[in-house]
């Protein structure tokens, strides 16, 4: 008889009924080490009182999606992609009670920000607008692209989701916009443009235009353009499956496991940082 091996993370899943939920709880399920601990989803949510499991498509598995977030205890590991108010109630109890935090959520706004900061004091907290691989190189990449081109090359980012999207542009694309403007010592929010429309007029030098696109179920595209007189060069990250950020998810609870308390990134994860 195989001897079972106990988990060495005990996961709480938020947002455990959405896209991404659904994914991470199927991977998770299949991988060692790893377990299942709870899944939460917002009150009212009609997946509310099934089984986990079956809601992800992989099977009942004793775990029942219950909006109590009571299962974010000391040693757990939360793992979310919902919306930012959510995530933060969560976080706060995380903080309080001694658990550790992967968050893919999107859309906070600086005062949030701050907000995670101040509790990544208390606890590890691993945020990141996109827990690919290919895209945390992407935006190691960027800020070395964007200083060798300066500022005689225009810089363009475009970014395409699905519909069903609800923040713009996606944190993602904020991200590659602002690593560059880092490296070219711009102030983005003096020099972003969010689309064009009428006679605006010859584009400034220094502009950075961010574009946001949602057609049908595309998972996610990005790319940013650095455009001169005679040639364009482009960085493009296509998503084919949204496995690709429930792995890297995973990839970073098992990274988080023995960390101090902190604010934490996926190039930190990778050792990029």
């Amino acid at each position: 008889m195989t001897e079972q091996r106990a988990p060495t993370a005990n996961i709480v899943v938020a947002g455990a009924a959405g896209r991404m939920g659904t994914r991470i709880i199927a991977l998770l399920l299949e991988s060692s080490g790893l377990g299942l601990a709870g899944a939460i989803e917002a009150a009212g949510h009609p997946a509310l009182g099934q089984d986990a499991g079956e809601v992800a498509g992989v099977g009942r598995r004793g775990v029942t999606l219950t909006a109590d977030a009571a299962a974010i205890t000391r040693d757990r590991v939360l793992v979310e992609f919902s919306a930012p108010e959510a995530t933060l109630e969560h976080l706060h109890l995380a903080s309080a009670n001694g658990a550790r935090a992967v968050i893919g959520t999107t859309g906070f706004s600086q005062a949030q920000r701050q907000e995670i900061a101040a509790l990544a004091t208390r606890v590890p907290i691993m945020l990141a607008s996109n827990m690919s691989v290919g895209v945390t190189v992407a935006l190691k990449l960027l800020p070395l692209m964007a200083r060798a081109l300066g500022d005689d090359y225009d810089v363009e980012i475009s970014e395409i989701h699905h519909r069903f999207k609800k923040d713009a542009p996606s944190g993602t694309a904020l991200s590659m916009a602002e690593v560059v403007a880092e490296a070219l010592g711009r102030d983005l929010a003096k020099v972003a443009v969010h689309g064009r429309q009428g006679l605006p007029g010859e584009r400034p030098r220094k502009e950075i235009g961010v574009l946001s696109l949602r057609s049908g179920d595309v998972v996610g595209e990005h790319t940013v353009s650095f455009g001169s007189l005679g040639e364009r060069l482009e960085l493009t990250h296509r998503a084919h499956s949204r496995d690709t950020f429930a792995r890297g998810a995973l990839r970073a609870v098992r990274w988080i496991g023995d960390r101090p308390p902190g604010l934490y990134s996926m190039a930190d994860v990778l050792g990029l940082a």
